[in-house]
């Protein structure tokens, strides 16, 4: 396993990642959230993503508990969760924001879940446009100072509003964010390569991106239509459908499938060894609901230094970038 700096702190994380949006609660209970992460660790990973978004809380529930199972030693992995939408409904200040209050009380809820006393990294999940972005970076530098959490970054902020919390803090003297969660795969690429290509540079700006697979589509296995068993088929998440039978995207997908035989590797290892071939990104978070698939993905380690620079051309070529 490589360890990566996280953009310029350095704290250092695995490039292969577990995440658990979608998975935990949803397909994975906590006797196989605890064998999942096992297996992520056997492989070299240190690197843990949640949010308390996902299951409504119960995704921290599970996962701190599989923690206090493994009995691991705190200091030999990387927990990070995610704040912003809420999980108690369309309550004011409790929901869709950022201000001070809802910070103070979202991260004392997630370390409550968690049964943990910080977090490594604790995410801004969205911007928040009605919130001042120096009260944002007050609470967060705060709770970094409170010993909540070590360091603070952002998902699915724009370039614009990373600058702008950089900048407030070096004015203030508070803690900066120090890394994006951004989407990232072979068949969505802008946000990483483009639009934050500037902040990277001038600030050394990490980048933990989520989707590497594009919710399976890079996988290959809704070719043939959405299996019963598949993320796509899953209560609540119908809006994937559209996109997981796009005939344009599986057609582009379909492209890269010679080359993934040619290296003797599946569709999605390929896939998540290319996502990590990027010098943006610092972690590549993976799911899974099954063991197996913990395994598997982990092996795309075997793949990486195989995509040589015309291996690389060869995929850009294959999927029209």
């Amino acid at each position: 396993m490589e360890y990566r700096r996280l953009g310029n702190s350095g704290l250092k994380v695995s490039i292969l990642s577990l995440g658990s949006w979608v998975t935990f609660d949803t397909q994975v209970d906590n006797d196989m959230a605890i064998e999942c992460i096992a297996a992520a660790g056997d492989a070299g990973c240190n690197f843990f993503d949640n949010a308390e978004a996902y299951a409504a809380g119960k995704s921290e529930e599970i996962m701190g508990n599989a923690f206090r199972e493994l009995a691991w030693p705190r200091w030999s992995y990387v927990l990070t969760t995610k704040i912003y939408w809420g999980i108690h409904g369309d309550v004011p200040n409790m929901s869709n924001t950022l201000n001070r209050k809802y910070l103070m009380h979202a991260i004392d809820g997630s370390l409550e879940r968690f049964q943990d006393d910080f977090v490594d990294v604790l995410y801004c999940h969205r911007c928040d446009p009605e919130t001042p972005m120096e009260e944002i970076v007050h609470a967060m530098s705060e709770i970094i100072s409170h010993k909540k959490a070590h360091y603070w970054g952002t998902s699915e902020w724009t370039a614009d509003e990373v600058r702008s919390a950089i900048l407030i803090a070096e004015k203030y003297g508070l803690h900066a964010p120090v890394t994006e969660q951004s989407q990232y795969n072979l068949l969505e690429r802008r946000k990483v390569e483009k639009e934050f290509a500037r902040v990277t540079e001038d600030y050394g700006y990490g980048n933990t991106i989520w989707s590497p697979l594009a919710s399976g589509l890079l996988t290959g296995k809704y070719k043939d239509g959405i299996p019963e068993d598949s993320r796509g088929a899953l209560s609540g998440y119908e809006w994937l459908q559209d996109r997981l039978s796009d005939d344009d995207a599986i057609q582009k997908v379909e492209q890269l499938r010679p080359i993934s035989e040619k290296l003797d590797c599946s569709m999605a290892q390929l896939s998540l060894a290319w996502a990590t071939k990027h010098e943006m990104v610092s972690s590549v978070i993976t799911g899974a609901s099954k063991v197996e698939q913990v395994v598997q993905n982990f092996e795309a380690l075997d793949v990486i230094p195989l995509l040589t620079d015309d291996v690389m051309e060869e995929i850009d070529a294959a999927i029209g970038k």
